[in-house]
């Protein structure tokens, strides 16, 4: 499903997908202060030649099934990186390694609880990348939702 949602132009099994992320049984405390839900930015020639953002699509989705604003707005790719996938964790760390930057956002969220959205989470290097970059705007609390988990080069069976 996610082949098909990033490289395939399926964007529509996104809201299949938000549908099983929101049963994630979410601590109480984290359910009722999440403000926003931030997707992980696409780069803009990934963008361009998808079309859209495979976890703009989720977060959409998701950002509907929990009452949520979806906010797009806030965080940006600062820099064109190459794709994670075959690249090992140390790899992935400098790749993405200040390839994003907070936007001036309308409402900024600064003091608020959020959750990055992501379709795969491999090392989190990534996220945390993204992460980083929404703590230094004063974003108080980031929690993390992704569909599902790869496996890292040097994962054991």
């Amino acid at each position: 499903m996610v082949h098909a949602l990033k490289y395939e132009g399926w964007h529509r099994v996104a809201d299949g997908m938000a549908l099983r992320m929101s049963r994630l049984d979410w601590p109480t405390d984290v359910v009722e202060e999440r403000a926003a839900l931030v997707p992980v930015p696409l780069a803009a020639s990934r963008r361009r030649q998808r079309g859209y953002n495979q976890s703009e699509c989720l977060a959409r989705a998701l950002a509907a099934l929990w009452g949520v604003p979806m906010r797009a707005d806030v965080l940006a790719r600062s820099r064109e990186t190459e794709t994670q996938t075959r690249l090992s964790p140390e790899e992935r760390s400098r790749n993405v390694y200040g390839a994003f930057e907070t936007v001036a956002a309308e409402r900024p969220l600064r003091g608020a609880h959020v959750v990055l959205v992501d379709d795969v989470v491999t090392t989190a290097v990534t996220l945390n990348a993204c992460a980083a970059a929404l703590r230094e705007q004063g974003v108080r609390i980031i929690s993390y939702v992704t569909f599902g988990r790869a496996p890292a080069i040097g994962d054991r069976p």
